[in-house]
């Protein structure tokens, strides 16, 4: 196997590889000028839950938010979009089990455990309710997390991440099946691998990290039951050219409520949840989008309603 057929085949492997070529990802997608800078860390640091070091970050002023990334990734995916949470919210970032600066520890990744993990890690850390932020593997997390502490969870936004295996082209299962341990060796080079070396705690975990990922992702995960448990807004956000079939999306979102009939000339029939499809953004560019972040912003701060044509007639 080449390297380029193995990067490219990891690249597409599933939503919980979701630690794109950077360099290619920058060029593609939409990029923020900043204006603004990311708030600066006021409080990092790691705190046990139940045999895993969580790493985390706290950055800015406000309601707090917790933000959840991608699979291969950590909390440094988010630095193009950094500063549109930062500017509004106290963001409290986390490196989940086996990613970045948080150890793998001696238990599979399990998307429930993870999600009860940080339940307990954001009562340590003070917050009895916050919103929470998932990407991919982090939005998984983050279903988990809200289904199991849907007290704990004021608002729920879910990105580029399905509620079960089939939510996945299927041409792309075998390819989740195929990573491991062996393919460590052939991604030296690559910026999933770079990445977690340069933050990592002990870089000889890379391939036991993989392993514990394709574990993961060869079984066959459906979460309705978590989904039927949530009880707070959620948004689903996606790209059109999302590594989700649309068919899912529209699926979850019914799951949720929306999407079932006419919202009503005065809303009366409208959800509470919502669902968006992102133009011209892969999976491996919507964590990056500015449009994506001040979308998510605006749900989360509770707003986006437009006046209907009776409030605009009667201005």
């Amino acid at each position: 196997m080449s390297k380029m057929t193995l990067i490219s085949m990891i690249a597409t492997a599933a939503a919980f590889l979701a630690a794109p070529d950077m360099a290619g990802a920058e060029s593609a997608a939409p990029v923020i000028e900043e204006k603004k800078a990311a708030a600066p860390i006021v409080r990092k640091g790691s705190l046990p839950v139940n045999g895993i070091d969580y790493y985390y970050e706290i950055r800015g002023e406000g309601e707090p938010l917790l933000l959840l990334h991608g699979g291969l990734g950590q909390i440094e995916m988010f630095a193009p979009v950094m500063p549109v949470f930062t500017d509004h919210r106290q963001v409290i970032a986390v490196d989940l089990q086996g990613h970045g600066r948080t150890p793998l520890g001696k238990r599979p990744i399990e998307l429930p455990a993870i999600g009860a993990d940080l339940a307990i890690l954001m009562k340590q850390l003070g917050y009895d309710k916050l919103d929470v932020f998932g990407y991919s593997f982090g939005g998984g997390v983050a279903l988990n997390m809200a289904a199991n502490a849907p007290d704990q969870v004021r608002r729920l936004v879910i990105l580029s991440a399905p509620y079960a295996q089939n939510g996945f082209f299927p041409e792309m299962l075998p390819q989740q099946a195929a990573v491991g341990a062996g393919m460590a060796d052939m991604m030296k080079d690559t910026p999933m691998f770079l990445s977690y070396k340069a933050v990592a705690p002990d870089v000889s975990e890379f391939p036991k990290l993989l392993d514990a990922m394709g574990a993961l992702m060869r079984e066959p995960i459906d979460d309705s039951d978590a989904v039927a448990k949530l009880t707070m807004p959620v948004m689903l956000i996606y790209g059109d050219a999302d590594m989700i079939r649309p068919e899912h999306m529209i699926d979850f979102y019914h799951k949720l409520g929306g999407g079932l009939r006419d919202a009503g000339w005065m809303r009366e029939n409208m959800s509470k949840n919502r669902l968006t499809i992102l133009p011209d953004l892969t999976h491996y560019e919507t964590f990056a989008s500015p449009l994506m972040a001040n979308m998510a912003m605006t749900f989360l701060d509770g707003g986006g309603k437009a006046p209907n044509w009776a409030e605009q007639v009667g201005r």
